[in-house]
């Protein structure tokens, strides 16, 4: 019979040659076996147009290899296939004398599934760098104060009908009252260009900034002016001291806002900061990307001023709130009837403050959001690239929305061909990860959500608590394949940005303790009540070792906690620091970028007892087996690596284990017998075991190996 387990085949550089290529090209496909198979056949499916119009799929069967070869103890199939104009979906089908099976990205089973099928995108190119790039999210004005000249003065300026603070106490904890967004802390692009050597030692290689565009909130998702850096997260150089004082003769918010943020000198100033930090962290082997907002803008954009603050001044248009005959009025969308309904334009989920664009009603803006796209990409800025806020939802049509992006990617990829784009998304993305829009995404369902519920229980938000859920390991594999299988390709799976926590979800470290609710009706000391430390070091485990770019968001490394918006933008805790997980941090990263299988390595699930995550990251000549104890017991169990390529008689060395009483990177050795590991972990444990070829060894010299290590 066969054996499901040794059959493989992914989109990985091991089993696909060339990765990525173009229409008109040849690429060789292979697939693992077992040596009882008989024969493999490479099955494609052909798009044909009809004459009516419509379009019909065909099989094309196609016989690999009759000779294969064998690697390791299996058999490597291979066929080489012409790509054509249109993407090329396949499965195999494998034969042995007793039993004939199919083979897609659901694994080897009688039937096959159309939507599970390998999907290879002629003409896909996404960035290398990006493919398990260890990333670090930043929500600029809560993680460093580096230039406090550049800080918001309490009382400058008014948002959503109350004055903005500044908050003189760093350690002070956001309102809980919806306040947060006037309350700011002074974090800039001083402090994070300041903290890039931290950076760099904590083994980051992007990071992700929050919006830094012009804006007067704290989160900065209400753009102003999309054209410049805030000057409150990059310079003010020029400041008109007769604006600031409360008896000038002009001394509206208005005036004294705009001679900080608008004014020519602090935007050039504020500009050449930001070239000036990606520069930098480039120097450090750090890339940097963006936060593009561009479904909506804010109530202040010169193209609407509701608030009127560029009326009349010089240079600048009427804004489409201002007057009818505004040249921006068609960015917007005006209608008695629009909705959400208010002030007679349309809100995004019917804010006022974030009038959404109106980019069917305007080529302009269309043109104006594209120059944008470019220009920050470019020289002299060079950032790498976009992370896109509900990009889905950005017309009022799937189908602009598909041309809109479509033209985006092309803009981008012009002017900066090595720039990700990776997008906000919730629920299947497969039909904007086909090539010519999105390289990949923020994966939420593929990653944060099935995450939290196997190790918390929790909803992200924590919004609900399903005791269930918790180690229930078919639920995970189910969540984590059925999403994955309906939306990346293999490129774009290798990207995605897996995060445990960010700025619009409960930090993990609450979610911990099992506590539903939100800051304003638990309070913000509840967040840290209860916590699980083990169960949290067992989750950044497996972000450091599952496939995509594991993403902390900043403090996380740190101990912070805090349930949903506003209490996850608590300030970084400079110099009060949880020593242990900022150590634990380290090497879980430092292990994740020196084992290559765990960057860009092939994922197999591995047979386990209830309640333990098993699974094992390859490359032909190398694995990572990684084992996860969510019981609250001790387990002990016959793990076969043999799937992985491991020898059946060979040596593994722990890289890392963690558990209650902390984690260590011991390099303690096991020995694998006949391909079987067996392994007792302790409750709430995790750990981590590498092979490499040349490791093999037979049971008499590992036992006396083992008995001299011990005697020393």
């Amino acid at each position: 019979m066969l054996i499901p387990d040794e059959i493989f085949h992914d989109m990985s550089a091991a089993f696909l040659d060339p990765v990525q290529a173009n229409a008109g090209e040849t690429v060789e496909i292979r697939i693992r076996t077992g040596r009882d198979v008989e024969s493999v056949d490479l099955i494609r499916c052909e798009t044909e147009h009809v004459e009516d119009g419509s379009v019909e799929k065909i099989l094309l069967r196609r016989a690999m290899n009759r000779d294969p070869v064998e690697e390791n103890g299996f058999f490597m199939w291979r066929a080489k296939t012409l790509l054509g104009e249109s993407e090329l979906e396949y499965f195999f089908e494998i034969r042995s004398p007793q039993q004939t099976v199919v083979y897609d990205r659901n694994g080897a089973a009688e039937d096959r599934k159309p939507e599970a099928m390998f999907r290879f995108i002629p003409g896909f190119f996404t960035p290398q760098w990006a493919e398990g790039c260890v990333m670090y999210q930043i929500f600029v004005d809560r993680f460093c104060n580096g230039d406090t000249s550049n800080d918001v003065l309490s009382d400058e300026y008014s948002y959503n009908n109350a004055p903005v603070i500044r908050v003189q106490d760093w350690n002070q904890l956001p309102s809980a009252d919806g306040g947060d967004i006037r309350e700011f802390f002074g974090g800039d692009l001083q402090g994070v260009m300041d903290k890039l050597d931290y950076l760099k030692e904590l083994g980051i290689e992007a990071i992700y900034l929050n919006p830094v565009f012009c804006s007067p909130s704290t989160h900065k998702y209400d753009t102003q002016d999309y054209s410049h850096i805030d000057p409150h997260f990059g310079r003010i150089v020029a400041d008109s001291g007769a604006l600031l004082k409360r008896g000038a003769s002009d001394n509206s918010q208005a005036a004294r806002y705009i001679s900080r943020v608008s004014s020519p000198e602090n935007q050039d100033a504020s500009d050449a900061l930001f070239a000036l930090l990606v520069h930098k962290a480039h120097e450090r082997g750090i890339k940097v990307i963006i936060d593009g907002v561009f479904n909506h803008c804010g109530s202040f954009n010169k193209w609407m001023d509701r608030e009127r603050i560029y009326e009349g001044r010089p240079g600048y248009e009427k804004g489409a709130y201002v007057s009818e005959d505004s040249i921006y009025r068609n960015y917007f969308t005006f209608s008695r009837e629009a909705w959400p309904y208010n002030s007679y334009y349309e809100g995004w989920w019917g804010y006022d403050t974030l009038p959404k664009l109106n980019y069917e009603g305007s080529a302009e803006l269309e043109k104006e959001i594209l120059d944008i796209a470019r220009k920050w990409v470019s020289p002299p800025y060079c950032a790498d690239g976009w992370r896109l806020d509900v990009a889905a939802d950005l017309g009022h049509s799937p189908e602009y929305n598909h041309s809109f992006w479509k033209k985006f990617r092309k803009a981008v990829k012009a002017a900066n061909p090595d720039a990700v784009i990776i997008a906000e998304h919730y629920g299947n993305a497969r039909s904007w990860l086909s090539g010519g829009e999105w390289d990949s995404v923020m994966n939420y369902d593929g990653f944060m959500d099935p995450v939290s519920r196997f190790f918390t229980g929790m909803e992200k938000h924590s919004d609900d608590y399903d005791p269930s859920a918790v180690g229930d390991v078919g639920r995970f594999w189910e969540s984590i394949r059925g999403h994955a299988a309906g939306s990346f390709t293999q490129r774009s799976y290798s990207m995605a940005m897996n995060e445990l926590s960010n700025h619009d979800h409960s930090r993990f470290l609450t979610r911990t303790n099992n506590k539903v609710g939100r800051s304003y009706a638990l309070g913000c000391a509840a967040a840290s009540e209860g916590i699980s430390k083990p169960v949290f070091r067992e989750a950044v485990l497996l972000q450091m070792t599952w496939p995509g770019a594991p993403t902390v968001y900043y403090g996380d490394e740190a101990g912070l906690c805090g349930f949903t918006d506003p209490d996850n933008r608590r300030t970084y805790p400079w110099g009060s620091e949880d020593q242990g997980l900022l150590a634990f941090h380290r090497d879980a990263i430092r292990i994740h970028r020196e084992n290559e299988e765990l960057r860009r390595g092939s994922l197999l699930k591995l047979e386990a007892e209830p309640g333990v995550l098993a699974y094992g990251r390859f490359l032909p000549d190398q694995a990572s087996v990684v084992l996860i104890n969510r019981n609250e017991y001790a387990v002990t169990y016959d793990y076969d690596v043999h799937v992985l390529g491991i020898s059946a008689n060979a040596v593994v060395r722990q890289l890392i284990m963690t558990g209650g009483a902390g984690y260590h990177t011991s390099a303690e050795e096991k020995y694998v017998k006949n391909g079987i590991l067996t392994v007792t972990l302790p409750r709430n444990t995790a750990v981590v075991y590498k092979y490499a070829r040349g490791m093999e060894r037979d049971e008499e010299n590992f036992l006396a190996h083992s008995r001299f290590l011990r005697f020393e």
